[in-house]
């Protein structure tokens, strides 16, 4: 991981990944990362226009959007999700949230296996507050079985088109060592996340134990989505954060 970034108008520093999304956010001192998840998916484009709304309402800068949970229909081809990750950032760099690929907000993006939306939408989002001190509160990123790069995922999947019960452990051990990454690049541990989300539709108990569990990623709990990663081909995703402020709305 890459030395952060700090933010100072927004309120946070990001570690930087791809031009679709940052590996991972922490609020600086006297900010704190709140986040907020919707009873029910919205549409991208709907999202956006609320979130802008709440933000507003709340006196909060555009810029201090930090990072978001998408929910898609089903698995992207590596060029479909190229496009869909442009359509993406074309609201990011309105906001002046982005510019020149250079992208700090956090994201994770799934697809449900069941309960599908029927386009790409808003899970949850978070953004950084004004607070008094240094609240340390992060969101990091998620992340597949596949190393960043400009490389087909093919090319740079651990175990590509396998879903064995060893092939998983392989995936599940190498997304653990990337959120173990991006936790050190911020100074965190897990033992500071409030959640830890894993999504699959595979079975994770047989390494859940003596993996997820021993390394400390399960000691508030897991939460399991039964979803996919959001490009063919993946099978295992995580993202874990430290919030003390959450809210669900209803939209």
């Amino acid at each position: 991981m890459g030395a952060t970034i700090d933010l100072p108008h927004a309120g946070y520093r990001y570690i930087p990944g791809v031009f679709q999304y940052s590996a991972g956010v922490q609020a600086l001192d006297g900010f704190r990362i709140e986040r907020v998840s919707f009873h029910r998916t919205v549409p991208l484009a709907e999202g956006f226009a609320f979130i802008e709304r709440f933000l507003g309402a709340e006196d909060i800068p555009l810029t201090a959007f930090c990072a978001c949970e998408l929910r898609s229909p089903a698995p992207f081809t590596d060029a479909g999700f190229i496009a869909f990750n442009r359509l993406y950032c074309e609201t990011l760099e309105r906001w002046g949230v982005m510019r020149d690929d250079r992208n700090p907000v956090a994201r994770s993006n799934v697809c449900p296996e069941q309960h599908k939306p029927l386009e790409p939408s808003f899970h949850a989002f978070c953004f950084a507050r004004p607070a008094p001190g240094a609240s340390g509160s992060f969101a990091i990123s998620g992340s597949g079985e596949a190393e960043d790069g400009h490389a087909s995922y093919r090319e740079r999947t651990v175990r590509f088109g396998e879903t064995s019960a060893g092939a998983m452990r392989e995936k599940g051990i190498y997304v653990l060592g990337r959120m173990e990454e991006r936790l050190a690049a911020i100074g965190a541990a897990w033992a500071d996340t409030t959640a830890v989300q894993v999504y699959t539709v595979h079975d994770l108990h047989p390494f859940l134990a003596d993996e997820i569990v021993r390394r400390g990623a399960a000691e508030h709990g897991l939460s399991w989505h039964y979803a996919r990663p959001p490009v063919v081909g993946l099978e295992y995703e995580m993202d874990c954060r430290s919030v003390a402020v959450e809210q669900v709305v209803r939209f």
